[in-house]
């Protein structure tokens, strides 16, 4: 990533934007903090590759508060840019993995982030 400025871009996927914005404000403050981290060219303690994705090519920030557990998930691999792929609530009390129809929505935003980094090259 040589000669990259920064901080790069944030690129918000989908409804990701809004559905961060909704979280309490000590959330929003923890995860902009990281994702800020991720702009500068760095990571953030609380961001860990998510699985299934193949090593550090997706990040996931954790962060409880009160009794709940928020997750943010971006990717940092564009030069140019840092897209933010979703956020939400885990509700799920069955385990830590994150839940099918999250992965789901957060490999097609994957898909869309690929797509529009492309169109930003031509």
């Amino acid at each position: 990533m040589d000669g990259a400025p920064y901080p790069r871009a944030l690129v918000w996927v989908g409804t990701s934007r809004a559905d961060l914005k909704s979280f309490p404000e000590a959330v929003r403050r923890d995860l902009g903090q990281a994702l800020y981290a991720a702009q500068c060219g760095e990571t953030d303690p609380a961001a860990k590759p998510l699985k299934g994705f193949g090593g550090a090519r997706v990040m996931e920030i954790v962060d409880r508060y009160d009794t709940n557990a928020y997750r943010a998930v971006y990717t940092a691999r564009f030069e140019d840019a840092v897209y933010v792929l979703h956020a939400f609530q885990k509700k799920s009390k069955s385990g830590i993995a994150t839940p099918k129809l999250e992965m789901d929505l957060i490999r097609r935003r994957l898909a869309d982030a690929e797509r529009f980094h492309r169109e930003r090259q031509d």
